[in-house]
């Protein structure tokens, strides 16, 4: 399994889009300025799992961190993001786990 591209996180105010699977796999956010590591995460579609890392009402689902969904929104133009499809589930995961015992995040959860 690949990695896309780093890619600009979009701004739904601007009509801007998310490239990312329908389907089970991982995304992983950082700023462009420093390279800092924001976060990873996985999704069963990783499409709508990345649409609630903004706060309502550009966010959707439920994500219950209102600080990393403020943080994400207010450093917007300087995020860029990245992803991976999975066959499933179990495999985001495993790759996760791997992730987060390898690098640091701002927010590691």
């Amino acid at each position: 399994m690949n990695w896309s591209d780093w890619n600009p996180f979009p701004d739904p105010r601007k009509g801007e889009y998310l490239q990312a699977p329908f389907g089970a796999g991982l995304y992983e956010l950082r700023l462009k300025s420093t390279g800092e590591l924001i976060l990873v995460g996985i999704g069963q579609n990783v499409a709508w799992r990345m649409t609630s890392l903004l706060p309502m009402p550009l966010g959707r689902g439920s994500r219950n961190n209102m600080k990393k969904r403020e943080s994400v929104f207010t450093h917007l133009a300087d995020i860029e993001y990245r992803t991976q499809a999975c066959l499933n589930r179990d495999e985001a995961v495993e790759i996760e786990r791997e992730m987060i015992r390898t690098n640091r995040y701002l927010f590691p959860t």
